[in-house]
């Protein structure tokens, strides 16, 4: 004969046994075991009643294995008391020399603050102090870098025989540096005016004139004319190495303003000639 098993049956036998393997539990213990969490994650207790702490845990240890073992919950509750009393001294344990570590130390962190007030000051003496050596140096550094920028610059000028006139430093190129009656200057003329170009580059606060002039020879227009593309020319080779054309004036005067009688050969091309001023914009006050 068959035997016929009640599916309910095995159910509810399957939840009288689980019920019967769960730990017992109490409120209590529940509590204590809060408490202890609580308590294990607050940094004064572990740190100013760590005995307390060890001997609440072995308490809470016995109630927990109490609760597994299905023991009464009397005794479940007196070993969750005895635990939650011990982490309530080493609550109040930590509570009181938390407090007493403030007090002993509020003469010290006075004490400290009156230190650090004085090195503050000390620091900031030193601070100023080195601040002031810093701009004294910076001071040194740039007089000296004006005064070598001076000392190049001189050697510059007095390499193109430049001379010191009203309008500025004054530099010629002479006709010999020019094609005959021809705008175009030649190799030579090219570098005199490229070592100009360098002081310009040198000395961004200098700006330029470049003024054309020729002799009496031929007529007035075509000696105006010709003065003006050698202006031009000069002016050409100086925007070729990178100075701008805001720095640049140029201007022809024909056989205007000669340096010397036109009676000669030697005088003509004397006024057959290129110059080119340096001038500080903020401090020129004379123009053309």
């Amino acid at each position: 004969m068959k035997l016929v098993v009640n599916p309910a049956l095995l159910l509810l036998a399957g939840l009288l046994a689980a019920c019967s393997s769960a730990p017992t539990s109490t409120s209590l213990l529940d509590q204590t075991r809060s408490d202890y969490y609580t308590a294990q994650h607050n940094p004064h207790v572990t740190s100013y009643a760590s005995a307390e702490m060890d001997q609440a845990a072995v308490l809470l240890d016995k109630a927990n294995s109490a609760a597994n073992d299905h023991e009464s919950a009397e005794k479940i509750d007196k070993l969750a008391y005895l635990a939650k009393q011990k982490i309530a001294t080493a609550t109040e344990i930590s509570k009181q020399k938390t407090a007493e570590a403030v007090v002993a130390h509020s003469a010290q962190e006075r004490n400290q603050v009156r230190l650090n007030e004085r090195t503050n000051e000390a620091n900031l003496a030193n601070a100023n102090a080195q601040q002031a050596n810093a701009a004294t140096k910076i001071a040194q550094d740039q007089t000296q870098q004006a005064q070598a920028q001076t000392a190049r610059l001189q050697a510059q000028l007095n390499e193109l025989s430049a001379r010191q006139t009203d309008r500025g430093m004054l530099i010629t190129i002479n006709d010999v540096l020019f094609n005959t009656d021809k705008a175009q200057l030649k190799a030579e003329g090219v570098m005199s005016v490229q070592k100009v170009a360098r002081i310009l580059l040198d000395n961004p606060q200098q700006n330029v004139y470049i003024d054309g002039f020729t002799d009496s020879t031929g007529s007035a227009a075509h000696n105006l004319e010709i003065s003006e593309r050698r202006a031009n020319s000069v002016s050409a080779v100086l925007i070729d190495m990178g100075i701008t054309r805001n720095r640049i004036t140029t201007h022809g005067y024909g056989e205007d303003q000669p340096v010397a009688d036109n009676a000669t050969a030697q005088n003509r091309q004397l006024n057959r000639r290129v110059e080119i001023t340096l001038y500080n914009p903020a401090k020129n006050t004379v123009h053309q």
